[in-house]
């Protein structure tokens, strides 16, 4: 069970939940001697100069949306109860504004995913239970790559001080794994994507830093997101019988997703054991 618990634990951390009323498990505090940022006033001023083209970008978008009850429907759900009734606000808007609000949802997706903020897991569900399985899994799909590719490129100006400070030791293995798979790269940035062997988060800053091509982080997550997007978009289909966050990601499912991450390293290992023979 151990192996399971901790696959669990990364893939929420991936998700970014933090509510302790329908999310496995909480966040870990970072370490006592980590009280300060290390960017430099440089690197400090290029974040917030990003973060508010995004936002300005975000508000000009808001402002062409039709009118409607904003307090209803303009707020992020931190657990399924909120997630639950802002459904049934958003349903009859989302129908009636079909076009703007796909592109407001996308929008702010991907806002969340560039800049690393908790709760994309519940845009995911919303995808599922206002636009159906096929439809919800393209957006995620589309939305998860693009923020992620944004904040692939905002690691790569300000992201080597960060995740080396949040996690020096995570790093250290993820080059030495990235330096010994150069030649199938894309098979193993595939099954990372897969399974929730590392967070989500973390491979979208760190893989700038190691080198990983864009090309290949771009390719494998457009296709590694698929899985995990499709469990959690189908999830939303039955909003309302879902009881916790932790359902989605069950002993069947992690099986089967590290079966499918393991079909895609198959190659690999296929590769090496005939260099050996």
């Amino acid at each position: 069970m151990a192996p399971l618990r901790i696959a669990t634990d990364l893939r929420d951390e991936e998700c970014g939940i933090s509510a302790p009323e329908d999310s496995p498990t909480a966040k870990k505090p970072l370490r006592a001697d980590s009280s300060r940022i290390p960017l430099t006033r440089w690197e400090a001023a290029a974040a917030a100069t990003v973060f508010l083209i995004f936002s300005v970008g975000l508000f000009c978008i808001f402002l062409t949306m039709p009118e409607a009850d904003y307090d209803k429907i303009l707020r992020l759900p931190r657990n399924l109860s909120d997630l639950r009734i802002l459904k049934d606000n958003l349903a009859v808007y989302a129908r009636d504004y079909h076009a703007k609000f796909i592109l407001g949802y996308c929008s702010i997706y991907i806002f969340m995913q560039t800049f690393m903020i908790p709760g994309t897991i519940f845009l995911s569900l919303l995808a599922g239970a206002l636009f159906g399985v096929v439809k919800g899994v393209i957006l995620v799909v589309l939305s998860a790559t693009s923020g992620a590719s944004s904040c692939y490129f905002l690691s790569k100006l300000i992201g080597r001080p960060l995740v080396s400070w949040m996690w020096p030791e995570k790093l250290r293995f993820f080059q030495a794994e990235i330096a010994k798979r150069k030649e199938k790269l894309l098979n193993y940035m595939l099954f990372l994507r897969i399974t929730p062997s590392l967070p989500n988060t973390f491979i979208n800053l760190a893989s700038p830093i190691v080198d990983i091509p864009f090309r290949i982080f771009f390719l494998a997550t457009l296709v590694g997101l698929v899985p995990a997007s499709y469990i959690t978009v189908r999830a939303g289909l039955a909003l309302g019988d879902l009881k916790s966050v932790r359902d989605l990601y069950d002993m069947k499912t992690l099986v089967v997703l590290f079966l499918i991450g393991f079909i895609s390293i198959f190659p690999t290992i296929l590769k090496r054991k005939r260099t050996y023979e």
